[in-house]
């Protein structure tokens, strides 16, 4: 048995490439490790959205490759299909440059590494039928896992390198999804969070254009099993009218709303290649709240892009205090090459508006997190099922979360009781806001 570990990079999209690679290289026998130390083989799963990220990812390929100079050490992901060929030149202390667009070559790339081959490929997809997502470990805490429905995107948003990384849209079959639905459901899992770059895009690459992502929660909702869906980012200017609606009338659909506004400047907007307005955005957090009870609306929040004055932040301030969003994650611009947005300024100018920007984002953050913390309180007295995800050693004391907060980005619920158990759900009374965090205290034990 030889020994893997993975250092997963990125997004959630890449999360779940990094899960099939695992499943992948398991059936050729090799064994996960948490120790870098002991591995004979790295893999290094990487981003390449943004600047900071490619920082990132070779700061962790340096930092691994110095903690094991012994192991193969392969730089994946998305940052290794991007720059495929610089890489290759330019990180000659890697073992493999393989990128993520056939994820079934890796055990092919690996054997060849550990025959002593340096390995730098670039593969094609292959046909959505033949694309694989099968998956036996899982790297989210336990109770929930991500439930890729497509890759790629053709939105061609002015300031995203995706689709430069990940291609076109390229919807699963929804058989295929179903199928890994039931799967994950068959192992316990309690919470399917359903990702893509736009999960409303769904179905729009394949016959007439017209998205079928309501079939496919309509389909996802019949499935047998004590399960719920969470969707995570939808494009605001594609948003399904119909789906508050169908959220009231399929309660296996939590009450949550991912939906990346950017911003609420109309030339920023324009800019983008946005076509709302931050009236129609607020219009349509509004019409969900009126439609929904219990709606948790998150957003993400682009700062720095080029155009964007103190009038601009000022339309974007207005809109934070009206929206009073829930939960809002915010990222600097990012100057990438291939981009629309590229040349509508130079690096010197980018560099300047990048420090202002920045100045902003913390004036931004800062309001939003006292938005946050009162929209919170609404919790406080009642009752909620809670999701466990990790117990507290030699305490009587959990970490979990409630309907309201997505893994990984937004608080968490702090539950007190005895014996509570990762991957049960619970029932909670919650009793106090702490920061952007809930204390809860357990009433029922929710599983059998």
């Amino acid at each position: 048995m030889k020994k893997l570990y993975l250092e997963n990079l990125g997004c959630s999209k890449n999360q779940v490439d990094a899960e099939t690679m695992l499943k992948i290289l398991a059936e050729d026998n090799y064994m996960r490790t948490d120790d870098p130390t002991e591995a004979d083989i790295i893999l290094v799963n990487t981003c390449g959205f943004i600047e900071s990220a490619r920082e990132q990812s070779i700061e962790s390929f340096f930092s691994l490759h110095q903690t094991n100079p012994e192991a193969k050490i392969l730089f994946t992901g998305c940052m290794a299909e991007r720059y495929t060929e610089e890489l290759s030149v330019e990180l000659s202390e890697a073992s493999a440059i393989f990128g993520n667009r056939d994820l079934s070559k890796i055990s092919g790339v690996v054997d060849r590494v550990v025959k002593g081959e340096r390995v730098v490929e670039k593969y094609a997809y292959p046909p959505v039928e033949k694309e694989l997502y099968e998956r036996n470990e899982l790297l989210n805490f336990p109770g929930s896992a991500y439930l890729k429905i497509s890759e790629g995107c053709n939105h061609r948003c002015a300031y995203c390198a995706i689709p430069l990384i990940r291609g076109d849209l390229r919807s699963r079959p929804m058989d295929m999804i179903l199928e890994d639905a039931k799967h994950l459901i068959s192992t316990g899992i309690r919470e399917l969070n359903l990702i893509a770059q736009d999960l409303a895009a769904y179905g729009t690459d394949v016959g007439d254009g017209t998205s079928r992502f309501m079939d496919l929660l309509t389909r996802l909702v019949a499935l047998q099993g004590d399960f719920r869906l969470r969707l995570l980012y939808i494009h605001p200017d594609a948003f399904p009218a119909e789906l508050p609606r169908f959220i009231v009338d399929n309660p296996k659909v939590l009450p949550y709303f991912d939906i990346p506004f950017q911003h609420a400047a109309t030339p920023i907007l324009r800019s983008m290649g946005r076509t709302g307005t931050k009236e129609s955005y607020l219009s349509l957090i509004e019409s969900i709240r009126a439609t929904v009870p219990g709606a948790v609306v998150r957003s993400t929040i682009l700062l720095g892009y080029p155009g964007e004055d103190e009038d601009a932040y000022g339309e974007l301030l207005d809109f934070i205090e009206r929206a009073q969003l829930d939960w809002m994650g915010s990222f600097l611009y990012s100057r990438e090459e291939g981009t629309k947005a590229y040349d509508l300024r130079n690096q010197k100018e980018h560099a300047k508006a990048h420090k202002v920007a920045a100045i902003f984002q913390k004036k931004l953050e800062k309001r939003q997190q006292a938005i946050t913390e009162a929209r919170l309180e609404r919790f406080v007295g009642k009752e909620y099922d809670v999701l466990i995800e990790e117990k507290i050693e030699q305490e009587d004391l959990a970490i979990g979360r409630i309907y309201s907060q997505a893994p990984e980005v937004d608080g968490l619920t702090v539950v007190m009781g005895h014996n509570l158990v990762p991957g049960s759900v619970v029932k909670c009374g919650i009793r106090a806001v702490k920061g952007i965090d809930l204390e809860a205290v357990l009433v029922e034990r929710s599983d059998g």
